[in-house]
């Protein structure tokens, strides 16, 4: 499961050169290049780490930040990497809730080993899959949606989970019953899965009739529509 990066910088060629590093190092990089358009991105990828430059324009790295760090239960680390060099701007980054304060210029190895840095300290809470603004955290046992929390029943929480680790492919009653109920006779749960599917769309469909995350394959059965 590759961790998910968000680039925000304004400055298309170092947002480039940036996710160029990024890529040879197996992240999955997506990027926004305005404090506005971050705050849908991050909605939607949920990724484990930003990299914020701060003079950005629309909404300032520094609103950006402060926006990240009042979202409930929000773990995602932070790299402030900004032109502002004076350590007073240093310490009002960390203050304001960055894990970690690169200046610029930089060279990409110097950028690469920071990531790492911060990544080796908080990677264990950053286990996730994220699509469309839908996330699920296995470790926290936790899943969100654009932001906020779901709450899903332990069966719920499973089926979501494994559809989600296996997206695009279809798994019908029998598979998913055992990975949900490995010591019980099929043929008392055949239902059991659908109703699990009902109130799992319910809860992360935005219209439950017209399911766009979990689909049904007719004669088949369920699919994770993913990346």
């Amino acid at each position: 499961m590759k961790q998910t990066i968000l680039v925000v910088e304004d400055d298309q060629m170092i947002r480039q050169l940036v996710r160029i590093n990024l890529e040879k190092h197996h992240y999955e990089v997506v990027e926004a290049g305005d404090g506005q358009a971050a705050k849908d991105v991050f909605l939607n990828s949920q990724p484990c780490l930003v990299i914020l430059d701060l003079m950005l324009p629309k909404v300032s790295g520094e609103e950006f930040c402060e926006w990240v760090r009042d979202r409930e239960g929000n773990d995602v680390s932070v790299i402030m990497l900004s032109a502002k060099s004076r350590v007073d701007d240093k310490i009002a980054g960390l203050k304001m809730g960055a894990d970690d304060y690169l200046t610029k210029p930089f060279e990409p190895d110097e950028l690469i080993a920071h990531v790492e840095a911060v990544l080796r300290r908080t990677g264990q809470y950053c286990q996730k899959i994220a699509h469309d603004g839908l996330c699920i955290k296995p470790r926290k046992g936790e899943v969100q949606l654009c932001g906020k929390s779901v709450s899903l029943t332990k069966h719920e929480f499973n089926l979501l989970y494994y559809l989600m680790q296996h997206p695009n492919v279809v798994h019908d009653r029998e598979q998913l019953i055992e990975q949900l109920y490995p010591h019980v006779e099929h043929t008392v749960l055949d239902r059991t899965i659908d109703a699990h599917i009902k109130k799992l769309r319910e809860k992360i469909e935005t219209d439950s009739s017209k399911p766009e995350r979990i689909q049904t394959v007719r004669g088949m059965g369920y699919k994770f529509v993913g990346a």
